[in-house]
């Protein structure tokens, strides 16, 4: 399918040709060679819905691309299944689509097409008189579970990648690969006793134990019981905190990362209890969960798991279900039988980077516009397929979205390194933060017109300066419980040296300008805000000076409907993935709270009715003037029939006066709910894009940007120079020269070479300067929070000196975390960031440079804005001297070679 979007068949059988004569040549079992079968693709459903294209495009190509399969498979002599035509003919014979979107298999799709591909490879009917559909199904999922968790294995960059040399992570995870080699064979045995109407039990006796793993914390960490660690909170005057639900009660809440209110108003948790990842042989905790407030008193009755879903960073109601991420993929969840558990499952959308579950897609959020916002940060490639265009690869942090109705996807703007954090306000401005550098930013629609064309994309400026980091995420405030002065805050949830929430106010200037002024602290652990502990990436000491509670890690919130703010607390003595093997002893996996804020003084918000209501009701709750309860509505009419929606939604904005300003919001949220359901209303548009109010005009320009016609779809950058790019895997040698099988030829050539830079192969790397002479080589290395080294903005793999040449380098620290750089010797670099760890709490004292004669030059510890030279000879002897930053966790992706040529 996405060869095809290439529409250049001849090419494409040459290249088959020459994975055959490759494949010919394996004996992957050092015994045999392989059998091969091709199957052509399967055909692009017309679902004859506007949503949709029609596939007509697609399927001329893939006509073309699967009759060169045939040709070639006529040609060499290989098995080959066309799918094509015969997907064809099911979806004319089909009752019902059998695809999600025209190209993906639903349940029954996969199943007719299952039992033809079963039927033409055996070439006889096939009976399901003796073997149990589902039992079988269920076996093979099991299998698959095991399967793809070592296949692809999820936080891959710490099993294969740039982290995984750090604190025993090689070790552990390679291990663990093999106990999913083994729990994956032991399955597939029960795969075939069940096709044979028969069963077996499983016996994972014969696994592999997982190896012992200490801890990199020295303290004694002591957890308070979440009553104790209210008392140590600050909060502001006339406003309470209570514990809605924890552990003790509540284990189905450990580890809380993101929350969600419903549109019955409950409060559901995504938990988070294995972080960062699922462990060989251990149960599978991470779930989706309902909390229920049965009796209204701010406190958690009951609990239930609605779903069990692996690495849930994020979720978001839609549709009458919910939409999760499980890296690598995107999964809706819905509840068909109101027990409250989740009795429809399927994939959405694939291809999510699971490389680094730290750093994937996060804060799911249903925007105004009908589409589905997340953020990703580094370390991860995606490759989404879409019924719209060929695969969207990309290795870029930032912001992208996704739309549930249509599949269109798209990347909007970079934010990096570790971006969490989404929110917009009640006119649609959007705000993003990121986690690792604490900066924030305003994503605004810039148009651009000239004479021969018109423009529109998004962008972003910065919204405040930055005080505190890491962030977990960010939310605007609105309540009818709090007081004037808290409403419209962007509150921003902070884990590491300010434990707490702090709220920004939202200054709007002219010409959509946005910025953000500082307002006050929220909620903290301790008696001063200011109070820094030592960075999470020492061995963490607690002194007596702190009167907080050091495992308070506020995680994530929102607004209940009687008004209160809801917020998880992470609770962990960990916090972070890095320097941390992944199985340290100390990562908990049984604590976790939801507490809830209101303002004492004042009443609750009133209560309303949402879920179930009728389409005329909900309507008039769109002058409501509650952000979370306009949106709850939104959420609830996105499942509901668009044509009944839409009819009665012109019905009731034309009773509206598009010249009252206090007209303007609900007219705007009318706009919204046809954009959401796909409907384009010009006559309402132009009525808003009229409106004297300012901010609905520019949501207005938004959607007229969406409805022009103009190309939409921004693709990211996927070149292998984006962090991240270094750990892709292929063949990109074999395909570009066809005439080269050497069966040899496989990953090497696209690993760095020990103690070079990821970026060293890359084209758009910088080299650095050139020094013609023998004068003093002076050079400015920039260090910054994206953990890269650049040079005048680009980023530095590598510079020359001649032997024996004076030499000048200056560190200018960019960014926030502290930086260093240190010139090693020639291949000692990984030895000497492993020293430089090993210093532990001693690290900062000595700005973590080792005591050893491998370092031949080093700055000291730099914090942000912190600049210092270098000044030294060069070499006598020529050779690549590697140069690193060896603060914790920076070395695997801070570094280049400094090369000593001959005079």
């Amino acid at each position: 399918y996405n060869e095809s979007f290439e529409d250049k068949p001849e090419e494409f059988k040459k290249q088959l040709i020459a994975f055959i004569n490759h494949t010919r040549k394996q004996k992957y079992d050092q015994k045999t060679t392989p059998r091969l079968v091709l199957f052509s693709p399967i055909a692009h459903e017309n679902l004859n819905s506007k949503n949709f294209p029609d596939g007509k495009e697609n399927n001329r190509r893939l006509s073309a691309y699967s009759i060169a399969m045939s040709e070639v498979a006529k040609a060499k002599g290989v098995a080959f299944l066309d799918l094509f035509n015969a997907s064809q003919k099911m979806y004319e014979s089909a009752k019902e689509p059998l695809t999600i979107n025209g190209i993906h298999l639903n349940n029954e799709g996969n199943r007719t097409l299952g039992l033809y591909i079963t039927e033409n490879l055996l070439g006889k009917k096939v009976s399901m008189a003796k073997v149990g559909l589902d039992s079988l199904r269920s076996a093979v999922v099991d299998k698959n579970w095991h399967w793809f968790n070592r296949y692809r294995a999820t936080s891959g960059n710490d099993v294969w990648g740039t982290r995984t040399i750090q604190d025993g992570n090689h070790v552990t995870l390679q291990n663990e690969l093999r106990m999913l080699e083994v729990m994956t064979a032991n399955r597939d045995k029960r795969i075939w006793a069940r096709a044979q109407g028969k069963d077996i039990q499983i016996d994972d006796s014969n696994v592999p134990p997982p190896y012992d793993v200490g801890t990199h914390i020295t303290r004694n960490v002591e957890y308070l019981d979440a009553e104790a660690a209210i008392k140590r909170m600050t909060v502001p005057e006339g406003m309470k905190i209570n514990v809605f639900a924890s552990e003790d009660k509540f284990p189905e809440v450990v580890n809380p990362v993101a929350l969600q209110v419903d549109t019955k108003g409950q409060i559901w948790v995504a938990s988070w209890a294995d972080y960062p990842k699922w462990e060989p042989l251990q149960p599978m905790n991470d779930r989706i969960v309902t909390l229920k407030d049965e009796n209204g008193d701010g406190v958690a009755d009951k609990a239930i798991t609605f779903a069990f879903v692996s690495n849930p960073t994020g979720f978001e109601f839609w549709n009458g279900g919910v939409i999760v991420v499980s890296a690598p993929d995107l999964i809706f969840l819905k509840d068909t039988d109101g027990d409250g558990v989740a009795d429809v499952r399927y994939r959405m959308l694939g291809g999510l980077g699971s490389d680094d579950t730290h750093h994937t897609a996060n804060n799911l959020i249903l925007g105004p516009d009908g589409y589905i916002y997340y953020q990703r940060g580094i370390f991860i490639l995606e490759n989404i397929e879409t019924p719209w265009r060929k695969s969207a690869e990309s290795g870029q942090p930032g912001l992208y979205r996704f739309n549930p109705r249509t599949f269109d996807f798209s990347f909007v703007v970079e934010n990096s390194p570790n971006p969490h954090g989404i929110s917009f306000d009640k006119w649609g401005n959007q705000f993003i933060t990121d986690g690792t550098t604490g900066k924030a930013f305003q994503v605004y629609y810039k148009r651009s017109v000239t004479a021969s064309s018109d423009k529109g994309d998004f962008e972003k400026r910065p919204l405040f300066e930055q005080t505190i980091r890491p962030y977990t995420s960010s939310q605007i405030l609105s309540s009818g419980n709090f007081p004037e002065e808290y409403q419209n805050n962007l509150l921003v949830y902070n884990v590491i040296g300010f434990q707490g929430i702090k709220r920004y106010k939202l200054n709007y200037l002219d010409e959509g300008v946005i910025e953000g002024e500082e307002a006050g602290d929220l909620v903290f652990t301790g008696s001063n805000p200011k109070f820094t502990p030592s960075t999470e990436a020492t061995a963490r000491v607690v002194t007596k000076e702190f009167t907080g509670d050091p495992n308070f890690r506020p995680s994530d919130g929102v607004v209940g409907f009687d008004g209160a703010l809801y917020f998880g607390d992470w609770h962990q003595a960990v916090i972070t993935h890095s320097p941390y093997n992944l199985r340290d002893l100390s990562r908990d996996h049984v604590h976790g709270r939801i507490y809830r804020m209101v303002a004492t003084d004042r009443p609750l918000q009133k209560s309303v009715t949402i879920y179930g209501e009728p389409i005329e009701k909900l309507l008039e709750l769109l002058r409501h003037p509650v952000d979370g309860i306009r949106h709850a509505v939104q959420v609830e009419l996105s499942g509901r029939n668009t044509d009944e929606v839409i009819q009665k939604a012109q019905e009731w904005v034309a009773k509206l006066d598009p010249m009252k300003k206090e007209d303007a919001l609900p007219m705007l949220e009318v706009l919204w709910l046809h954009q959401q359901h796909n409907v384009i209303n010009r006559p309402l548009l132009v009525k808003v894009l009229r409106s004297p109010e300012y901010q609905a005009r520019l949501a207005a320009q938004k959607v007229s940007f969406f409805w022009s016609g103009r190309e939409t779809f921004k693709p990211a950058k996927s070149e292998s120079s984006i962090t991240g790019m270094q750990n892709r895997t292929g063949y990109e040698k074999f395909w570009t020269d066809l005439g080269h099988d050497d069966p040899k030829i496989v990953h090497e050539d696209h690993k760095p070479a020990a103690g070079q830079a990821s970026a060293g192969k890359s084209a758009s790397a910088s080299k650095g300067p050139e020094f013609q002479n023998d004068k003093v080589a002076i050079l400015t290395i920039e260090a910054s929070d994206e953990l890269r080294f650049r040079f005048k903005g680009e980023l530095l793999a590598e510079f020359s000196v001649k032997a024996a040449q004076p030499v000048e380098i200056t560190l200018e620290n960019q960014g926030l975390m502290p930086h260093n750089l240190l010139i090693t010797k020639p291949g000692t670099i990984d030895v000497v960031a492993q020293k430089a760890m090993e210093l532990g709490e001693k690290g900062v004292v000595k700005n973590y440079v080792p005591e050893t004669d491998m370092v031949l030059h080093a700055t000291k510890l730099l914090n942000s804005k912190g600049k210092e030279t270098l000044k030294f000879t060069a070499p006598t002897v020529p050779g690549s001297y590697p140069f690193v930053c060896t603060f914790p966790g920076h070395s695997y992706t801070m570094r280049g070679i400094m090369r000593v040529v001959n005079k």
